[in-house]
């Protein structure tokens, strides 16, 4: 009754939600985060162990050792807890014997010694009558360690582990209340940071020194990890929200490229290539991630083939970024994690949903390797060698709206007025550079994203580009959009009913679908999400495609 707040919670008699309570003894005070037991709500648990020092594992007495155990044992120690409490619960149910506590002690034994947990205790409980939870019981004179209260109590805990760390500060605003001051606030993530130091922002790498450290009480002398305070800077370097604030002489990594072990906690699968926000620290930028280079069983520790993750699996994978992060490695050994600048989670652009948390392990070699070259001659003057400015006119609709027919109309009047053009054709391209991929979700994202990075190949070298693809996901067109300059990406929406498609159906693809014949097909057993806020929409039931085409250029003439 104290911690289960929820109506549904005291009904079902489960935890559904993280709830928080305080409380203290007359040698500590505590917060006890209680996370769901339930396999559908794991991603509850996760979130209640990512800040907590220790974990308390209730087992029942009845059952022993279950697959949630493990899996919370090891989602434990994996996001850092070193500390465990086996608390053998319900021991009135089994007559307090002996035997059966020490068989469940013994099995978590031989588990926690493979996923490397070495600091445990197992206690024996009942939480109805009370028994070794704030005292020893007499119901088990045959245990003779301490109570769970006195283990709390008195179980040693590292506090001081992130201070002795190197010096980090994730910026989270810039303060500028006036022309006069410029500071930037945030949390110091380890680390002591004193007046007069030299520091470096990252990713740039920009090197200064601290002029002064505020925080409300007014001018400290040094700040530790903890702390919520504003620097100042000696020099007007550029620094923004996402940056970090370093010790010069021992900065943390930066790099595009990591593998890392991710927790999924949606129910739609992991999608290969598909883009999510990460989110590590204050830094917010877009990750793609491949397919796993396993998924971890958490009974057996095996590691398995798996080409995603479905709700509630653990795997290890390879993510890129956009542009470079500012990072730790998660897990450190003989060292506390590293979780602002090692720990991350991915949001779904659309829902902004928190789909999974993950832990970074390293940067990819290949991501010190290779560097961008600077070219003399750039994008501007490709354009003006053209004399037009570049553009990528992105056709979507359902197979048979007619985007290739009026995307061909659209390149031959482009032609005609002298501009420069090139027409990217799904069918044409799935002939060439696409045509290892199929029509499965993961293969359609690949297949956009492939697509988007010729087309802004094609737009860096002045030209107005054509793609007519079905580019059935929100998220992929607008992955593509993110590619591009403001305004260079305008999204065609070719809106043919599904019905009108299916009566054109000139390569009978819709009879294929409806009979069973062609899986994944768009309109029939895969969705197509229309778009929501198009730069032109095209209704082919009341223009010709001809017409169509007329009206894209003026449009595309205006915005030059």
């Amino acid at each position: 009754m104290l911690v289960d707040g929820l109506s549904a919670e005291r009904e079902q008699g489960i935890t559904i939600d993280v709830a928080y309570r305080y409380f203290a003894s007359e040698k500590r005070k505590f917060i006890v985060a209680d996370t769901p037991g339930h396999e559908q709500y794991t991603r509850n648990m996760v979130t209640g162990a990512s800040t907590a020092d220790l974990a308390v594992l209730l087992v029942d007495a009845r059952k022993g050792v279950l697959t949630q155990t493990r899996r919370h044992s090891y989602l434990a120690h994996l996001v850092g807890i070193r500390r465990f409490v086996l608390a053998v619960n319900k021991m009135d149910l089994v007559d307090y014997d002996q035997g059966a506590f020490e068989a469940i002690a013994a099995e978590y034994r031989v588990f926690a010694g493979k996923i490397g947990v070495e600091d445990w205790i197992a206690i024996p409980v009942s939480g109805l009558n009370g028994d070794n939870v704030v005292a020893q019981s007499e119901a088990t004179a045959w245990y003779s360690g301490p109570s769970l209260l006195d283990h709390l109590n008195n179980v040693p805990l590292d506090v001081s582990s992130d201070v002795a760390k190197a010096f980090r500060m994730p910026v989270q605003w810039v303060n500028r209340p006036n022309q006069d001051f410029r500071g930037f606030a945030g949390q110091v993530a380890s680390g002591t940071v004193r007046a007069g130091d030299e520091v470096r922002i990252l990713p740039s790498g920009r090197q200064t020194r601290i002029a002064r450290i505020v925080a409300a009480g007014g001018d400290l002398d040094e700040a530790v990890a903890g702390q919520s305070v504003t620097l100042t800077l000696a020099d007007d370097v550029d620094c923004s929200r996402g940056d970090l604030i370093a010790v010069s002489s021992d900065p943390p990594e930066v790099a595009d490229q990591f593998e890392a072990t991710l927790v999924w906690m949606a129910d739609e699968p992991l999608l290969p290539g598909r883009g999510y926000w990460l989110k590590i620290g204050t830094q917010m930028v877009t990750a793609t991630v491949q397919e796993p280079k396993y998924e971890i069983n958490v009974n057996s520790l095996d590691h398995l083939a798996a080409k995603a993750l479905e709700l509630n699996a653990i795997g290890v994978a390879e993510i890129a970024t956009d542009r470079d992060l500012a990072f730790e490695p998660y897990a450190v050994e003989g060292s506390s994690p590293n979780r602002v600048l090692g720990g991350f989670i991915l949001i779904d652009k659309l829902s902004n949903a928190t789909v999974a948390c993950g832990m970074l392990h390293f940067a990819l070699r290949r991501a010190h390797n290779i560097h961008r070259q600077h070219l003399d001659v750039g994008r501007e003057t490709h354009a003006a060698l053209k004399g037009q400015k570049p553009a990528v006119l992105w056709f979507t609709g359902l197979s048979g709206a007619g985007k290739s027919t009026i995307a061909n109309l659209v390149e031959q009047k482009l032609a005609a007025r002298g501009r420069h053009t090139f027409l990217l054709d799904g069918d044409n391209v799935r002939h060439g550079l696409n045509r290892d991929l199929g029509f499965t979700e993961a293969d359609r994202i690949e297949n956009i994203r492939r697509v988007g990075e010729v087309a802004r190949l094609m737009a860096d070298a002045g030209l107005i580009v054509m793609t007519a693809f079905i580019s059935p996901f929100r998220a992929e067109r607008e992955m593509v959009r993110k590619m591009l300059p403001e305004g260079e990406f305008i999204e065609v929406f070719v809106d043919t009913p599904l019905a009108e498609a299916e009566k054109r159906d000139a390569k009978g693809l819709y009879a294929k679908a409806r009979a069973g014949e062609l899986k994944n097909f768009t309109g029939i057993d895969s969705p197509y999400e229309a778009p929501e806020d198009a730069e032109i929409r095209i209704d082919t039931t009341a223009m010709s495609a001809e017409q169509a085409a007329d009206l894209i250029v003026e449009e595309l003439m205006k915005r030059r």
